[in-house]
This record gives C-alpha cells, structure tokens and sequence, in this order.
C-alpha cells in the first residue's frame, strides 16, 4: 500500500506534497531537522492523504498535483474536489 501525502506548515506557510509505502516514518523525517527544504517548516501536519495499491499509481498521482504548481489546486484537492 502506498500513500502519497500534503503536509502543510503554518510556520512557512506552504504545502509539501509526497508519497511513500510507510507514512509514519516519512512524517517523522520530515519533522527531523536534516538540512534539507522541509527543515524550515517543522513542524509539517498532514493535511490529506490518498492510497494506492502501487508505487506506479501513487507516484503518477504525486506527480499529476506537483504539475499543478498551484497552492489552490492543492487546496482543492484537501477539499475534495481537485480529482
């Protein structure tokens, strides 16, 4: 099972969006101070969670909302409506 993921940061006030076969670890990676981008949003919520029985189809929908590049299709897509 696979679970591709938004996080949300009040701090910088942004999304992160992501997927993984282990959503547990990869929250508390992105909570881990690393040197990487997502160290300046800790801490990172869930805000929306999809699941998908491959990495093909969870990547291919990591991939379809990154295209985007827009905060308000992934705010739809946390309401629901931006599938």
């Amino acid at each position: 099972m696979y679970v591709v993921y938004i996080l949300f940061s009040t701090k910088i006030d942004k999304y992160y969006v992501g997927y993984t076969n282990d959503l547990d670890r990869r929250i508390s990676e992105h909570n881990r101070c690393k040197g990487k981008f997502t160290d300046r949003g800790i801490p990172w919520i869930i805000v929306h969670t999809e699941t998908f029985e491959n990495s093909h189809d969870a990547r291919a929908r990591e991939a379809e909302i990154k295209a985007k590049k827009s905060r308000h299709y992934i705010e739809e897509v946390i309401r629901g409506s931006g599938r």
